[in-house]
Formats: C-alpha cells, sequence, structure tokens
C-alpha cells in the first residue's frame, strides 16, 4: 500500500478558521439555538485569537430565570445541529 503524506498549511487553516465564511456559519446556527429557546436569548459571533467564535446569552433576566428553572436554553443545542 502507498505512503501517504499530509503537509499541514498552518497559515492557511488559521485564514479559514477566522474567515467571515466561518463566522456567518456559526452566527446562523447561534441563531438557530437562541430561537429554539425562546425569548431573551441572544446570539453573538466575534472573531478571536484563533478563530471565530459564536455563543448565545442570556440577554434578559427572564431568560436567566428560564435557564436556571427549565434548562431552556440547555435543551436548545440540539437546534444547531445539522
Amino acid at each position: 500500500m502507498a505512503e501517504i503524506r499530509i503537509e499541514v498549511n498552518s497559515a492557511g487553516i488559521q485564514a479559514l478558521l477566522k474567515s467571515s465564511e466561518v463566522q456567518e456559519f456559526l452566527k446562523a446556527k447561534a441563531d438557530r439555538i437562541a430561537a429554539a429557546a425562546g425569548e431573551g436569548m441572544e446570539a453573538t459571533s466575534r472573531i478571536g485569537r484563533t478563530r471565530a467564535r459564536a455563543s448565545v446569552v442570556t440577554a434578559t433576566r427572564a431568560a436567566r430565570r428560564a435557564e436556571a428553572v427549565d434548562r431552556s436554553l440547555t435543551k436548545a443545542i440540539d437546534a444547531g445541529r445539522g
């Protein structure tokens, strides 16, 4: 069997992980999770030191209570898959 050699282009991978396309992809997933979790959830995205990131946070008191009591945000994580 032939030997396979893979050479990783680190600069290319870093550029991909920080690209606007990846940021938009992650923001769309975060938006779906926020919508599934209910009112008061806020999705954000940003470019970090090494990669694009997205998060969903509780933006209102009612949303924080819904997460604390019902785990509404935790239960909505599956909305971001697929």
